[in-house]
């Protein structure tokens, strides 16, 4: 079975860095997009930054400019890299891949790892 496995989570000071990662184990033939979201409490879920098989990648414009996304093919995982992290940063966030696996291309999301922002 298929899982995305996601850590790096836990608490920072307004300002600090955090690196989020997430490795996708299983019968895997190919990964095309990956992407993290994050879900604030009371928020909807929203997508923070997505990265293509071919390396493009795109941020929403609440931390384009601080967040980087990163994907290490070899060993089907990717990173977010988080800078000058901000208290509204505070969420959940969770790992969403479209994965070809021994079923056809599905999504797939991690468990998700906490991320607070706070001094």
């Amino acid at each position: 079975q298929v899982q995305l496995v996601e850590s790096g989570g836990g608490l920072v000071h307004p300002g600090g860095s955090l690196r989020l990662s997430c490795a996708a184990s299983g019968t895997i033939f190919n990964i095309n997009n990956m992407a993290w979201y994050r879900q604030a409490p009371g928020k909807e879920r929203e997508l923070v930054a997505t990265i293509t098989s071919g390396g493009s990648t795109n941020y929403a414009d609440s931390v384009k400019g601080r967040f980087t996304i990163s994907r290490a093919n070899a060993g089907n995982a990717v990173y977010l890299q988080m800078n000058s992290l901000k208290p509204e940063d505070t969420a959940v966030y969770y790992c969403h891949a479209v994965i070809l696996g021994t079923k056809p291309w599905d999504d797939y999301w991690g468990q998700g790892t906490q991320v607070t922002v706070a001094s």
